[in-house]
């Protein structure tokens, strides 16, 4: 069998279903309420880790085309971080170009409580407000939040969260959780790493802190699993491709409020946000998601 990339599934798959795609298309996204109200925001984002590193022409033709994907999909949320090499300066030129500010829902993260390193972030985005500033990769479990709640008071973000993606870090984030009741709070969960289902979620339900879900494919490792594989037939209905069979494991849960799967890839995006249309697996569809990708 000739070694097949995720574009020729993808290829492959609208070939087999342009009248059901048009009608996923037609149907309203799937959306989630914020902490503390406002619009809801659709459960598919995009992620910007190790994406656009680089600004340069070639960086910002790809950024474009990927904003465009997610805003046309019906897709508001748009996650980076200080540290994501050159992400914030190549977003920030790439929605003042096309004005699109009021359309997204931007959020960022810094390293610390230091406000000229969010001033910073602020002026590479080419924004005076962010709609979620979240703190990097909490380790320490009596971490204060009172930097970015007195931000939040000035007006320089709207949302506050703390996030990791390193398993060691959980019982920090646990604590810092508990303890400071951010508005969102961002782990690395996908269908093969569960273990943020009995550490984080139910902590976060119960000070009602929304959940972004990053590293949502774990770290590629789901695709390389299904390579040469046809997603089950009994999981078609809600799925129409691996990506979304993904991701909507992860969205069948209420307590996750969006994915954030990383792309520089337009179709990709395309394809991601489809996951926000359409049924959701129910209780029992998602334990058999988890044992036949346990069994892979």
């Amino acid at each position: 069998m000739p070694h097949l990339t995720r574009r020729d599934v993808l290829a492959a798959a609208a070939a087999l279903s342009i009248t059901a795609s048009a009608r996923a298309q037609d149907a309203s996204p799937i959306t989630r309420p914020l902490p503390g109200g406002g619009p809801p925001l659709p459960v598919v984002g995009l992620g910007t880790a190790s994406v656009f590193d680089v600004n340069d022409d070639a960086t910002r033709q790809k950024a474009d085309a990927v904003v465009r994907a997610l805003l046309a999909t019906g897709g508001r949320l748009i996650d980076t971080a200080s540290t994501y090499g050159q992400a914030e300066t190549v977003l920030g030129a790439v929605i003042a170009t096309a004005g699109v500010r009021d359309r997204l829902f931007i959020a960022s993260k810094v390293e610390a409580p230091d406000t000229n390193e969010l001033k910073r972030s602020l002026a590479r985005l080419k924004i005076s407000k962010l709609d979620l500033l979240q703190l990097h990769n909490v380790r320490d479990p009596q971490q204060s939040l009172a930097q970015f709640r007195d931000w939040k008071a000035q007006g320089l973000c709207g949302l506050i969260g703390i996030t990791s993606t390193y398993r060691g870090d959980l019982p920090a984030v646990a604590a810092v959780l508990k303890r400071e009741k951010p508005d969102f709070v961002q782990i690395d969960y996908s269908i093969d790493n569960r273990e943020a289902e009995s550490r984080v979620l139910p902590l976060a339900a119960e000070v009602g802190a929304g959940v972004l879900t990053a590293l949502p494919f774990g770290r590629g490792r789901l695709f390389r699993a299904v390579r040469g594989k046809d997603v089950p037939d009994w999981a078609k209905p809600f799925a129409g491709s691996w990506a979304q069979f993904f991701l909507k494991y992860l969205i069948g849960d209420t307590r996750v409020t969006a994915v954030i799967p990383g792309t520089g890839d337009a179709a990709h995006m395309t394809d991601n946000a489809g996951a926000m249309r359409g049924a959701l697996p129910d209780a029992e569809q998602r334990k058999q998601m988890a044992a036949f990708v346990d069994g892979l």
